[in-house]
């Protein structure tokens, strides 16, 4: 790693927009992708280190330049140099959604948000973007069995159980997949939306930007796996953002009926993913900070009453056998 440190010291010092800098730290992520804050004459930018072996910014670059094209408040890039995976980009800031939400603020930074959100579905990139599919839902999910139940709680399933998860997975994705299909950020919460002082908010890590289901990225904000908020809100956000999608044309007025039972549905398939990834963190990469945040994801699911019968099979599953071994761990 000193040497991968020293190679992007090389590239930034190589740059017409850099002399003579300061370089810090600024954040990890889930990924293997590191950033460094680079500072000079007063001003502050973001070096991105993506190992090309381990991380493709071909993804980045493109949402990045497509969203900022919309008018979405996205890091500028400055330069790239996608063979060595460096990057030098616009600073956002420090302050995240997450340490500034609270009962004051929510409904004023969620707005922003959701005003943001409303300009990436109706506008964002439609062509190009990899299609949120049957398989890909169904790899995400599989994640909750392979390494939360069976790799980090040890958990040995029966063929019952097995054939439960199945029915629930089949079904998630069929709820998903009948949904209109928009221009989707994949990971639309307060740990990737920044406070800024005009054009709020600032967005991070949509690399993975798919075509897929209207309320994915609605309920990862509303529903967020880092911090929770009396349902009866969320309900009231989320059809308040049911009458601002159909006032820009990325739903009709006869969605209506349907919209919160996809909103839940869409949910439990996030946090299954998201608990699963949660565990894979800790065992294959080491970081096991994003544990704690399992029994507020896998809550959002048995808390449900839908009145589907898998989804009751699948909420007195987790209170019965994972949530136990959650408190023991």
């Amino acid at each position: 790693m000193p040497q991968r440190i020293e190679q992007l010291k090389t590239w930034l010092t190589s740059l017409p927009e850099l002399s003579d800098y300061s370089f810090a730290p600024a954040s990890n992520d889930a990924s293997f992708r590191r950033y460094f804050r680079i500072s000079e004459n007063g001003k502050s930018y973001i070096a991105m280190d993506a190992p090309p072996e381990r991380e493709d910014s071909k993804p980045f670059v493109q949402v990045a330049e497509a969203f900022e094209s919309i008018g979405l408040n996205v890091p500028h890039i400055y330069a790239r140099d996608l063979t060595q995976g460096f990057m030098l980009l616009e600073d956002l800031g420090t302050e995240l959604y997450l340490d500034h939400l609270t009962t004051e603020t929510v409904d004023r930074l969620y707005g922003d948000a959701l005003g943001a959100l409303a300009t990436l579905q109706a506008c964002g990139p439609m062509q190009r973007l990899p299609v949120y599919d049957r398989t890909l839902l169904m790899q995400e999910m599989a994640l909750f069995r392979d390494w939360l139940l069976l790799q980090e709680l040890g958990l040995s399933l029966s063929d019952e159980e097995h054939s439960m998860l199945d029915r629930v997975f089949e079904l998630l994705a069929d709820r998903a997949l009948e949904q209109p299909q928009v221009c989707v950020h994949r990971d639309y919460h307060s740990r990737n939306l920044m406070v800024t002082a005009s054009h709020n908010p600032g967005i991070l890590d949509f690399q993975d930007a798919v075509l897929g289901p209207v309320t994915y990225d609605l309920v990862s904000l509303l529903r967020d796996c880092y911090i929770s908020w009396p349902e009866q809100r969320v309900r009231d956000w989320a059809m308040g953002y049911y009458e601002l999608a159909v006032q820009s044309g990325i739903l009709r007025s006869e969605h209506e009926a349907g919209f919160l039972t996809w909103f839940d549905l869409m949910g439990v398939q996030r946090h299954l993913k998201a608990s699963g990834i949660f565990a894979r963190l800790h065992h294959r990469d080491g970081k096991s900070g994003y544990l704690k945040d399992i029994p507020r994801t896998l809550d959002y699911i048995t808390r449900l009453n839908t009145g589907l019968a898998p989804l009751q099979a699948l909420g007195e599953f987790i209170r019965t056998r994972v949530s136990p071994c959650l408190d023991q761990g």
